[in-house]
């Protein structure tokens, strides 16, 4: 390789990644506990560390996180089953034991990191609107002119998050979340197994819906599919299946 090779990793000084996953919660909808999904924090997991990046792991309360159930390769419901990079970090003890250690918000140092990532799952539809410290946090990276990132439902942050002139940051900018078609999708498959009945949804409101009333431009790439977009610092990635994508964004604007 060339000096010049965008691919060539500063091993003497790696590029440095905050990965922030959802402790757990309880939806108010469904009554069932909700924590974040396996693949957001696997798949990028994979590719920054490909990469020689260290990544460290952050969670609104710090401690140990649960993931939603479908999540996981090994459930009962095989929705996941056939996702061998989630099954391979869980199944490796120094990587499963960083989900049971998370260091809070409140410890993110924003000047130790090049790049935020904010992974979705259930639970941040009904814990981000008091996390304070997220907010500020995801701000400050934006702020600083650092990647700052959210995937899926991790996207429920742009509905809180405030620049420091009062307006949301989302305003204006060309993001993406989880799609109105993938929560239809959702609410379809719950209905149709008698889990809920036709009367309630899922999730309490939309991101798709949400970010178009703060004035963004979001934008989908259909049913299921990996997408990610990036607007000057600020990376989005669709849903669950965007992992890759998502992380692949952030280290082509980190350059390297």
């Amino acid at each position: 390789m060339s000096l010049k090779d965008p691919n060539l990793v500063n091993t003497q000084c790696p590029k440095r990644v905050a990965i922030v996953i959802a402790n757990s919660a309880v939806s108010t909808t469904t009554g069932w506990p909700v924590g974040f999904w396996w693949s957001e924090l696997a798949h990028p997991y994979f590719e920054f560390t490909e990469k020689g990046y260290v990544v460290e792991l952050f969670s609104l309360n710090g401690g140990k996180c649960e993931a939603d159930a479908m999540s996981d390769p090994n459930d009962a419901s095989g929705y996941s089953a056939t996702d061998l990079i989630s099954q391979g970090f869980i199944h490796t003890e120094k990587l499963r034991s960083l989900v049971d250690n998370t260091r809070p918000v409140s410890e993110l140092n924003v000047a130790d990191f090049d790049a935020l990532v904010v992974a979705g799952g259930q639970a941040p539809m009904f814990t981000f609107e008091k996390a304070a410290d997220l907010q500020n946090k995801f701000v400050e990276f934006y702020e600083s002119g650092k990647v700052t990132s959210a995937l899926c439902h991790g996207t429920a942050i742009l509905r809180y998050a405030k620049l420091s002139n009062g307006e949301y940051l989302a305003k204006g900018k060309t993001v993406t979340g989880f799609a109105n078609v993938e929560e239809d999708f959702a609410d379809n498959a719950v209905w149709e197994y008698g889990l809920l009945s036709r009367d309630k949804h899922v999730m309490p409101w939309r991101i798709e819906d949400e970010l178009k009333k703060l004035g963004a431009n979001y934008v989908q790439a259909g049913l299921w599919r990996g997408f990610a977009i990036r607007d000057g610092n600020l990376i989005t990635g669709q849903q669950n299946f965007s992992g890759a994508e998502t992380a692949k964004a952030i280290i082509e604007a980190l350059g390297e």
